[in-house]
């Protein structure tokens, strides 16, 4: 039992140090909730600012992949190497152990393939199960220029605020059509636009001249394809996100 004549005498509060209140690491992240920097803080490296992201959730509309045939073969051996796994709830249900400690980013946009026009998907995936799978972060496409762009952005939307809820974070990925070009002027549109509507990191393509307009972007990105990332030295180059 605890002493009742030395509860006040016992108590030291430190009144002369002052509280430490230290800024996010992550670029535009500082006032999000504590949940939500918990679970990026799991993405991102605290250290360095930076991410390896596994992807592997390109069978959500191309269907069978090459080098994605056997996720369980292929790709459960790379998951300790990569700092996040992205991947669609069915192949993480599947083929991915649960005893991997390894962040998710679950795709939650879909319903196209291939074969029709890409920009035309819809939300694929509840809150609820993206809480029951244990995900760290939730993705979602947005088509910038495309046929359903609009609809592309209402699912962003939908995603950031059902996260928000709940103290998941959203990664907006930038889509890119056959009409849509890949040059720094369209990349530095769309995920201007991301942010702007509440993705707390966008995934994007590498052009040679984005990163300077990702300045004008208020949070933190990622780039696609680790071939172009290491080829023009970004990753050494202080980059957040490389991966």
């Amino acid at each position: 039992m605890p002493d009742i004549d030395d509860v006040q005498d016992g108590k030291q509060y430190h009144v002369g140090v002052p509280m430490e209140a230290k800024a996010f690491f992550l670029k535009g992240s500082n006032s999000l909730d504590w949940g939500i920097k918990n679970r990026l803080a799991r993405i991102f490296s605290p250290t360095t600012g930076r991410t390896v992201m596994l992807a592997v959730d390109h069978g959500y509309f191309q269907g069978p992949t090459t080098g994605l045939e056997r996720i369980d073969l292929n790709i459960v051996p790379l998951v300790p190497y990569a700092d996040a796994l992205m991947i669609t709830r069915g192949a993480l249900r599947t083929s991915i152990p649960p005893e991997m400690q390894k962040p998710v980013v679950l795709r939650c946009s879909g319903g196209q393939s291939m074969l029709k026009e890409l920009s035309n998907e819809l939300v694929a995936v509840d809150i609820q199960d993206a809480l029951r799978l244990n995900a760290a972060a939730m993705a979602v496409q947005v088509y910038i220029g495309g046929e359903h762009e609009h609809q592309s952005v209402g699912n962003l939307v939908k995603v950031v605020d059902a996260g928000n809820q709940y103290g998941i974070a959203t990664l907006a990925v930038t889509g890119v059509g056959k009409e849509l070009v890949r040059d720094s002027r369209y990349l530095g549109l769309a995920t201007r636009i991301c942010a702007e509507m509440g993705a707390h990191f966008v995934k994007t393509y590498y052009c040679e001249r984005v990163f300077p307009r990702r300045r004008r972007v208020p949070g933190s990105g990622v780039n696609r394809g680790w071939e172009e990332v290491t080829r023009t030295g970004c990753a050494q180059n202080g980059v957040p996100g490389c991966g």
